[in-house]
């Protein structure tokens, strides 16, 4: 019996659209934070910071996430943290139209803005086996990667960049916008109860999720060089803005249109990504993700090109989408449905919270290595570079997928 496409059920279609439109608004959000910090301060340390900001929750956050994602109805959840983001939006604006505060303002709202993210992924992803079923997973989660690759990274940097030439504060009015029509889409949502599982304390409820996850050797190993991909990810990404100024030479215009050219990588790998997992394996995909973003690093060390280095974040774009979409799909399908905020945040807590260490570590290396001149910005792609290697060597003895 062919099952009836996922846009005719209308559950998905709400979702898929809301994401559509927020990740549209992190898409500017991606190109405005780091150029609001770079119109306040020349320290890369403190332009560091705001990335380190808004990735420090996921440290701090994601294990207690895990458990409020269990316990509360899961649509009402994100209803909230969007109405938070929103709100946070609103404040951005007019800290951008009054500048008090200056930058560390800035952080504290970028630090707002990531507790409230942080709870709202971890409960989307907990909620899409309950919309779409199981069997279906690789095919949803590859349609809102490319609502995220679309909306975040090839229409929202170079819309940045033209609002930012019009007024700083315009890229959060339209991230606002975009929160307030996600929120109109998901109270639409109309899913069916699911088990939750008996209340319990908030520790003994954390606990079972990390325990769970330990015990699940693939995914505790997962984890693991998870938290080194992104912790170098974050690393190169925090001074990306930096780099693409200072090496590349681009204004904002120009480094938002080479996000939006990358970002065509990534779009072709939310949208071949199924039928390439399907061909090649999981465990094939995990390597190629882990090998594109090597390939990049090491371009980014030696050159000085645009050409160059749009190319090899387009590769880049590409494997780290079919790394998404594998693992993704395997913890949806693996973990247990009562159980699967506390273990998708536990997971999570191991191998996304390296990204604050990692962001601040991009700015303190190019801080420190600053008497060398513009070599001190190719250092962080170097280091990541060296770290990629040691990550797929430990992955080639102790990591498949089944």
């Amino acid at each position: 019996m062919t099952e009836a496409p996922l846009f005719r059920e209308r559950n998905f279609r709400f979702l898929f659209t809301a994401s559509a439109f927020t990740n549209l608004g992190d898409g500017i959000l991606a190109v405005a934070l780091p150029w609001a910090a770079t119109l306040m301060t020349d320290n890369p340390l403190l332009i560091g910071l705001v990335a380190t900001a808004r990735q420090l929750p996921w440290l701090l956050l994601s294990l207690p996430a895990g458990v409020m994602t269990d316990r509360f109805d899961r649509r009402r959840v994100i209803l909230a943290c969007d109405g938070l983001r929103l709100m946070l939006a609103l404040g951005l604006v007019g800290l951008m139209l009054s500048g008090a505060g200056g930058v560390w303002a800035l952080i504290a709202l970028t630090f707002a803005l990531g507790s409230a993210e942080v709870l709202r992924d971890n409960t989307a992803q907990t909620m899409l086996p309950q919309v779409v079923g199981t069997a279906r997973l690789e095919k949803a989660n590859g349609l809102i990667w490319t609502t995220e690759q679309l909306g975040g990274q090839f229409l929202g940097p170079p819309l940045a960049g033209l609002l930012i030439v019009l007024s700083i504060a315009l890229p959060f009015g339209f991230q606002a916008g975009m929160l307030a029509l996600a929120l109109l889409l998901v109270a639409r949502m109309v899913l069916q109860p699911v088990a939750l599982g008996p209340r319990q304390a908030f520790w003994p409820a954390l606990r079972e999720g990390m325990v769970w996850l330990w015990q699940h050797a693939t995914l505790r190993r997962l984890a693991f060089v998870l938290g080194a991909f992104n912790f170098f990810g974050s690393m190169v990404w925090a001074v990306m803005v930096l780099y693409g100024q200072r090496v590349l030479g681009l204004d904002a215009a120009g480094y938002g249109a080479m996000l939006s050219v990358l970002a065509a990588g990534g779009l072709a790998g939310s949208l071949l990504g199924p039928a390439l997992i399907a061909r090649i394996g999981p465990t094939a995909a995990l390597f190629l993700g882990m090998a594109g973003f090597g390939t990049s690093c090491l371009v980014l060390a030696v050159s000085s090109s645009v050409m160059l280095t749009t190319i090899a974040l387009t590769i880049e774009a590409f494997s780290a989408l079919i790394w998404n979409i594998a693992t993704v799909s395997y913890r949806q399908r693996h973990i247990p449905g009562p159980l699967l905020g506390r273990v998708n945040s536990a997971y999570r807590f191991f191998g996304t919270g390296t990204n604050p260490m990692g962001a601040f570590a991009g700015g303190a290396i190019v801080a420190a290595a600053a008497p060398l001149g513009q070599t001190a910005l190719h250092l962080p792609y170097a280091i990541a570079f060296a770290g990629t290697v040691g990550m797929i060597a430990y992955a080639a003895f102790r990591l498949r997928l089944d």
